[in-house]
C-alpha cells in the first residue's frame, strides 16, 4: 500500500514559501520530470500566488521510494495530499504533458470531495477522449532515450552523460508506461474552468487535440497557443506565466 505519510511535506516542494498568497499554483511534471522542473516557475511568479511543485516517487530526493505504476494510483496520492492543502484556501493546478492529464484526474477526485479548483491548466497534452497508439514505453533503452531526445526536453548535457542516463532511465520509463496505458473512463465533465496551452509544432498534441479539452468542463474553456515544440514551455515561460498570473489574478 501506498505511503502518504499524511503531510505534503514528502510530496510538495515550496521553493520560494508564500504564506499570504491568494492561490496555490500545483504544478505536475511530465513523464520522467521531477519537481525542480518548476523552480523558474515559483521564482518568477508574484507573491500573490504560491507554487507547489510535486514530486512524484522514485526520483531526486525521493529515488529511493517505488515507482507509481499507474495513472489512477497516482491520482489518489496526490489528491490526498492536496486535500490537506485545500483546507488553506483556493488552489489551481498545472500540468505539462502527462502533469496534464494527472492533474485533470486529481481535479475530478478534488470535485468529488467537494473542492473545485480554482482552474486547470493543462500543457503539451492532447484531450483525454483522443486517443493514439503510443508504445514508447515498450521501446528498449535506445528508443526510449531516443523519443525524450527528439522532444528536446532534457538537457544535452544529462543525455551525454551515461551514469545521468542511467539514473534518469527507470523514471522516464515508468512514467511513460503509466501515460501510455492510461483511459479517461466516462463521467461527469468538471466543474472548474481549463485552459489549454500547446505549442504549434508540438509532435505529441496537435491543436484541434488540445481543443478538445474543452468537452471535460462545464465551466469555461480557454485554448493558448505558442511558437515552439513540446517543450515550449522553455522559451515561452514570460508569455505562459502572464497568462497564469492574470487568470488567477
Amino acid at each position: 500500500m501506498l505511503n502518504t505519510v499524511g503531510t505534503t511535506d514528502l510530496w510538495v516542494r515550496r521553493y520560494h514559501p508564500r504564506p499570504e498568497a491568494r492561490v496555490r499554483l500545483v504544478c505536475l511534471p511530465h513523464a520522467g520530470g521531477a519537481a525542480s522542473y518548476f523552480f523558474p516557475v515559483s521564482r518568477a511568479l508574484t507573491a500573490d500566488i504560491e507554487v507547489l511543485a510535486v514530486q512524484y516517487p522514485g526520483r531526486q530526493d525521493r529515488r529511493t521510494e517505488p515507482f507509481i505504476r499507474t495513472i489512477d494510483e497516482l491520482a489518489d496520492a496526490v489528491t490526498a495530499v492536496l486535500a490537506e492543502v485545500a483546507r488553506n484556501g483556493p488552489l489551481a493546478l498545472f500540468g505539462h504533458s502527462m502533469g496534464a492529464v494527472l492533474g485533470f484526474e486529481v481535479a475530478l477526485r478534488l470535485e468529488r470531495t467537494g473542492v473545485v479548483p480554482a482552474a486547470l491548466f493543462v500543457s503539451g497534452r492532447r484531450a483525454p477522449s483522443t486517443d493514439r497508439d503510443e508504445r514508447v514505453h515498450l521501446l528498449d533503452d535506445a528508443g526510449v532515450l531516443a523519443e525524450v531526445r527528439s522532444l528536446s526536453g532534457t538537457d544535452a548535457r544529462v543525455m551525454d552523460d551515461d551514469e545521468l542516463v542511467r539514473m534518469a532511465l527507470p523514471a522516464i520509463r515508468n512514467d511513460y508506461t503509466a501515460i501510455e496505458t492510461y483511459r479517461c473512463q466516462p463521467g461527469p465533465p468538471l466543474s472548474c474552468p481549463i485552459h489549454a496551452m500547446v505549442g504549434d509544432a508540438d509532435p505529441k498534441a496537435t491543436i484541434d487535440e488540445v481543443r478538445a479539452w474543452r468537452d471535460h468542463t462545464d465551466a469555461d474553456f480557454e485554448l493558448h497557443v505558442f511558437p515552439g515544440g513540446h517543450f515550449y514551455l522553455d522559451q515561452q515561460s514570460t508569455a505562459v506565466l502572464a497568462e497564469i498570473t492574470k487568470v488567477l489574478a
